[in-house]
């Protein structure tokens, strides 16, 4: 039996506002980009991406930089969603006056893509830019622990601390008696090359909202505004969520995460699968878990898109990627239908019939594989056939490569001999081809 680990979360800091007083402040910080989404939506249909800058200007009194600006922001923070060359209205834009969670979670989206919306110095390399992005988040720390200003010469101290103990732990300092590698690692950035980049990682945040920057007698220095205290708040509730998994998975890859949820009931599997991808990146989380997917375990294809459900916005582009993949598009359709405000129980209806037959057959194929007999006989009354013949008729002819092993089940576990024999018999013509 697993023990659960029990860290305990971290309170929000002392003086937070009220949960609507930081849903105003995240709506300011984003009210141009919010016009500009709306704009688009409305006068252009939002038929291609981004908008013309001269026309949405002159037509919101802005100039095209913040045109161009405003419409970064609105993509990063989940405003509008691109598909191609086209972009249509996302859905915390539908929900930006009336839900104060989806106005965070947008805010929240810009914060964790600074570094992009505030370009950094051409002339360093990407290699001493990505280490300072890795160092952020301990200068967000030590400035929510100070609960004030802290001076940028006291940052700059701590980022090349903390860039020196990156490649430490990288293994870039050879040991005493190790020659260097043939082709040294990139130095890390010395005299103004640090300072620039301390500078510029501190605007990126200034310009989403985090913290702000200011003269004092002793200098420059920054601080957390409420929406960036609130912010590192929430990513150390994030890593002790992650150390708290219920079932012991956190450290399991998806595959093994996903059959250690298998037994779960819906509510603490969904608690497994958040502090499984609490503690990786979306991205590499989303890629792993598509990977489980497009195996041949079918139970596992169905708990991936279950966890994917948590992952929300940050996988759609992938699981419509998933669409071209035949074994995975009637999950991804599902996905994106309920994604898009679909009702669970209405949302098969965007499945074509080949496609719903696909599923059952599959779905099937995971209570062959891991339920009981009577679940199979049971997944019949879940088919849009409703007849057996017209079922066996359709799932002879939609070509999952389980139908044989599913017929075959099925037909040892039906109490009906008559019906048995049917499935048998319809078993038997897929597995020598005939009709």
């Amino acid at each position: 039996m697993t023990t659960r680990r029990t860290r305990p979360a971290p309170r929000p800091p002392e003086g937070t506002p009220p949960r609507a007083e930081l849903a105003h402040q995240a709506r300011t910080v984003l009210a141009d980009a919010v016009r500009i989404a709306r704009w688009a939506a409305v006068e252009r249909r939002a038929e291609t991406a981004p908008p013309d800058g001269e026309t949405a200007a002159a037509a919101l009194d802005l100039t095209p930089g913040q045109v161009r600006a405003g419409w970064d922001r609105a993509r990063l923070a989940g405003l509008v969603e691109l598909h191609g060359d086209s972009a249509r209205p996302g859905w915390r834009l539908h929900a930006w006056d009336r839900d104060d969670s989806a106005v965070l979670r947008g805010w929240v989206a810009l914060f964790d893509a600074w570094s992009l919306v505030h370009p950094a110095p051409e002339a360093v390399a990407p290699g001493a830019v990505a280490e300072v992005v890795e160092a952020v988040p301990q200068i967000l720390s030590l400035l929510q622990l100070s609960a004030g200003p802290v001076t940028v010469t006291g940052l700059l101290d701590l980022l090349g601390q903390r860039v020196d103990e990156l490649r430490e732990e990288r293994c870039e300092v050879p040991a005493a008696g190790v020659p260097a590698p043939a082709v040294p690692a990139e130095p890390v950035p010395a005299g103004e090359g640090l300072p620039a980049l301390l500078d510029w990682a501190l605007e990126g945040l200034a310009a989403v909202g985090a913290l702000t920057l200011g003269e004092g007698a002793d200098g420059r220095h920054a601080t957390l505004t409420p929406l960036g205290n609130w912010a590192v708040w929430v990513k150390l509730e994030q890593i002790c969520v992650a150390a708290q998994s219920p079932a012991g998975n956190i450290e399991q890859s998806a595959e093994d995460m996903l059959r250690g949820c298998a037994r779960l009931t819906p509510g603490p599997a969904r608690d497994e699968y958040r502090a499984w991808l609490a503690a990786r990146t979306l991205s590499s989380a989303v890629a792993e878990l598509l990977a489980a997917a497009r195996g041949e375990d079918a139970l596992l294809r169905g708990l991936a898109f279950e966890a994917l459900r948590v992952v929300g916005a940050p996988a759609e582009s992938e699981v419509r990627a998933a669409l071209a993949e035949p074994s995975l598009r009637p999950y991804a359709l599902l996905w994106l239908a309920e994604y898009e405000g679909a009702d669970p129980e209405e949302a098969p209806g965007v499945l074509t019939r080949e496609e719903a037959t696909w599923l059952w057959v599959d779905t099937a194929a995971a209570v062959a594989d891991h339920g009981e007999s009577a679940l199979l006989v049971r997944h019949l009354d879940s088919a849009v056939q409703g007849t057996v013949p017209a079922l066996l008729d359709e799932v002879q002819a939609v070509g999952h490569p389980r139908t044989v092993q599913v017929l075959v089940a099925l037909a040892a576990a039906h109490p009906d001999p008559a019906l048995a024999k049917a499935v048998r018999r319809a078993a038997f013509q897929v597995h020598t081809g005939g009709s």
